[in-house]
């Protein structure tokens, strides 16, 4: 971790199994990483889904790496060349995305949970 955010730093994930796995959350504990909880089925607040997994598929989609290395490259070039600016309007979007699923206690209608952040009514 960067010294320079060691300090105020939260990890988000979107409860995805391996996220959740018993040996991950005692991992977490044991280094006191403080984790963001997140409602069940939601994955409109979970800034990979709605943020960055489209912008890499965008640049990586149809292309053929031949080594994990060469993926590895591809995929850390392109979170390199995404704009500090539009981090931090992902994040203002995540936060107000969970503000809103606060607000409306989970229920936003639709098929999921947060179905209204991304859909307005």
């Amino acid at each position: 971790m960067r010294p320079s955010i060691a300090d105020n730093w939260m990890l988000h994930h979107n409860n995805a199994p391996f996220h959740t796995a018993i040996s991950v959350m005692e991992f977490l504990a044991k280094k006191g990483s403080p984790v963001v909880s997140q409602p069940p089925y939601s994955p409109d607040l979970s800034p990979c889904d709605f943020f960055v997994f489209s912008k890499l598929k965008f640049h990586l989609k149809g292309r053929h790496f031949g080594t994990v290395e060469n993926i590895e490259k591809a995929v850390t070039d392109q979170l390199k060349a995404i704009q500090v600016s539009e981090y931090q309007r992902c994040y203002e979007e995540w936060e107000q995305r969970l503000r809103r699923c606060v607000a409306s206690q989970g229920n936003l209608g639709g098929y999921s949970p947060t179905w209204n952040l991304v859909h307005p009514v």
